[in-house]
Order: structure tokens, then sequence, then C-alpha cells
């Protein structure tokens, strides 16, 4: 099979290297792609919001499957464009996924459906942003609608952290268009876990569960970004407790966007907070998390093509997913200045000596040739330093051992992920 990925971070090269696993193989080809891509798959100069040329490409050379990796293509209608042309792509129509593309229409969602989510409001103007924050007392979520690359959430805790976001949203017009509408929400407590299923429109063929680690800082400091690291098993997550959201999140949703002639093909993601009265939906995505998906492609034992080709064009073969029992971290190195300004063009090095580490693969998320032919840092999460292990300790711990044989003296990177799981769910039992 030819196989076209679209998208060119660290999800789309973790896909690429999962991909390239399968007999089934041909030629692999990603667009935009990134050096790290470059090595297992040829790069096709087209950017990810370049809908009908990347859609001529993938008719030119017969293309069998094209896989999505990031959001923006999806809610410009690619799926749409290639569908109409008769080429086979594994995600959702636009329709669909505005699960992911609009919070307001994400939240009205689950109201509509009965999928459990925090208690919120529709704001469309300062005023009544800072009336429905007041009404909800802080701490409260405050959440652009539209595509804002993960950085659209704010969490103010007290009035002035209130007010400055406000005028980040309204005043200084940070997120654009996206902010023309804010979800207001109460603000949950629990642990974060990352629910990911693969679906074909009727079926939904879940992932083991991930955790990612969203905010800059250790000990969930500092502003929220695209995400810092991830390791699966989540830690935090049983099996029962697994099986509940399966029914109780994941097939309602499918059925309800099927019932709304939105049927979704793709991968799935449920955000979830653990609270004490059960898992409540923080949002969804309509594609594979990032970092998640590397953690869970390293354990994944399935052959990618076949399911992905199969969920494109028909229904899933019957059974389950087969993952590996060993455990599986991601280590996000981040360049200065994330999320808000982060300094690119510094080289980087030390790539060969991470991935000879044990159980290491080095993932480009963010990265570019300088006119010398250099690697360079070109983004603001620039490498996924992920690694498996017989447990996650182990995982963690050859991560990390990998991220300081990186050669770049400005990286930024977290150094507590998985350190709480680690120290308060050992011994749990996990899906």
């Amino acid at each position: 099979m030819r196989v076209l990925v679209v998208g060119g971070g660290g999800r789309e090269h973790a896909l690429c290297w999962k991909l390239r696993q399968s007999p089934r193989l041909e030629e692999l080809y990603c667009a935009p792609g990134n050096p790290g891509i470059g090595e297992i798959a040829d790069l096709v100069p087209r950017s990810v919001d370049e809908i009908h040329e990347l859609a001529d490409f993938a008719a030119s050379i017969r293309v069998d499957l094209t896989v999505v990796g990031p959001e923006l293509p999806l809610s410009l209608g690619l799926v749409d464009e290639f569908e109409k042309r008769g080429l086979a792509v594994f995600g959702p129509r636009r329709a669909a996924a505005e699960i992911e593309g609009s919070k307001v229409f994400a939240k009205e969602f689950m109201a509509r459906h009965g999928i459990p989510t925090a208690a919120f409001e529709i704001a469309h103007d300062e005023a009544s942003a800072r009336a429905a924050a007041r009404r909800f007392g802080l701490p409260v979520v405050l959440k652009a609608d539209g595509l804002a690359a993960g950085k659209g959430v704010v969490l103010p805790a007290d009035e002035a952290e209130l007010e400055a976001a406000l005028a980040l949203f309204f005043g200084e017009r940070r997120f654009g268009n996206a902010a023309d509408r804010l979800v207001v929400e109460e603000r949950l407590v629990g642990e974060e876990v990352s629910f990911i299923a693969l679906a074909d429109g009727e079926n939904v063929l879940p992932l083991a569960a991930a955790k990612d680690y969203k905010r800059l800082g250790d000990g969930d400091s500092g502003p929220n970004t695209g995400g810092m690291g991830a390791h699966s098993p989540a830690g935090v997550l049983g099996a029962e407790a697994a099986n509940w959201v399966l029914e109780h999140v994941m097939r309602p949703t499918l059925a309800g966007l099927a019932q709304e002639n939105r049927p979704f093909r793709g991968f799935l993601y449920a955000g979830l907070m653990l609270t004490p009265e059960g898992p409540r939906v923080l949002e969804f995505n309509a594609r594979l998390g990032d970092p998640e998906g590397q953690v869970l492609l390293l354990r994944l034992e399935d052959d990618l093509v076949e399911l992905l080709a199969a969920g494109a064009t028909d229904r899933f073969p019957a059974g389950r997913l087969r993952f590996r029992k060993e455990a599986a971290a991601c280590v996000v190195l981040a360049s200065p200045g994330y999320p808000d300004q982060p300094l690119c063009g510094e080289p980087l090095g030390g790539l060969d000596a991470a991935r000879a580490e044990e159980g290491v693969e080095v993932f480009h998320a963010g990265t570019a040739r300088d006119a010398e032919g250099r690697l360079v840092s070109a983004g603001g999460r620039v490498l996924n330093v992920c690694a498996t292990g017989a447990g996650l300790a182990e995982a963690l711990r050859r991560a990390y051992g990998a991220a300081q044989r990186v050669e770049w003296p400005g990286k930024v990177l977290r150094r507590d992920i998985g350190r709480r799981v680690l120290g308060a769910h050992a011994g749990q039992e996990e899906s």
C-alpha cells in the first residue's frame, strides 16, 4: 500500500515510525514532514492547510490510504475533499471534527447526549464571561471556542488572574477569532487522563490509557502547553473505570455524532478528569493525542496499516487491540520561551547517542535544517524523547537518561513526568 501521512510534528513522526513496520507498506509519504520523518518517509512540500494541493498529490500517485495527524486540516475539510475524489482517508469529516474545532459545540453536544462533563456557560463578550466566572466562583476555567493549538485554556484562580485572562481573550485578542465565544466552566479537581479510541463510524476500538502533562513546569505550574510529556499505562485508570468510560463516554459520543448526521471515523480522543464523583470529559479531540500518541504507538502490537485501512473504508475486524506489557514514557524537549515566544534556530546534537540507549526512540516535533545543513530547533516543542521499559519507572529512567544525551543547552523540560503516579498508584490494575 502507498500511505500518506499529513502533518509534520512528533505525532506524525511516531505514526510514520509505526506504519513503516507494516509488511503491507510499500511506499510512505509525509506532508510536510520534518527532518526526522525524512529518514523513514518521502517528504512532500505541502502545508497541512493546502487541502486541494494535498488531494491533487494523493490522486496523482494513487495513494491507497491517507492518515491525518493534526486538527487544522480536519477542521478545514481535508477528509471531505479526499472522499469527494474517492480517496481513502482515516480521519473525521469537517462536521464530525467540530467536536474539537468548537468547544461550544462540544459542550452543548455533551449536554444533549448526557455525556458527563463540567457545568458550563457560554460567554460572547468580556462582561458576560466575567459574570459567568463569578457565578461559578474562582478558580474557574476559560476556554476559547475555536482551535488555539492546545493553548486556548486559562485557569484563573483569583480576581487579578481573571481580569488578566479576560484581557488576554478580549483585549489583546491573543487567540483571534477562536475567542469570539468563550466556554466558562466549573473547575474540576482530580487526576487527568487521556482516553483515545479508533472509530469507524459505528464501532470503537479503545487504545490503552495514557496520561499527558499539559502545564509547562514541574508540579503542574506555569501556562498550559500542547503537552510536556506522557506515559502509558496512565497509572490512574483501572480496568473497571476504563470500561465505564467506554460505555458512558466513547460509545454514546460516537452514537450521538452519527445520530446528528456527523458520523465519526478517525481517532476519537476524550480528555478526562477523574473526579470523586466519577470521570468527567474536559474536552474532545478529533485526532490522536500528542504526545500521548507517541507512547501508545510504542506499545501497540497490531499492524497500524491494516487497522487504519479498515477503519477508513469499512469496519474494524472484531476483537481488541493488543498492547505490549511494557510501559512507555515521553519527555518533551521544548524551546526557551515556549509556549508564548519560543526561540528557534538553536543547534541540536547528540540525537544518535540518545537513540542508542536501550528502548529509546527520539521523535522530531519541531526541527529543521539550516543553510549549512545543521539540525536546528524550529518550533515550541522540538523533540520527543521516548522510551519503553518493564515498568513505568524504568521507562521514565531511560527517557530522562536519553534526554540528557541531547546536546542542546537551552532545552526546556519537566523533571517530574510520572513522579506522582509512581508514588501514589504503584501496582494498580491498568487498562
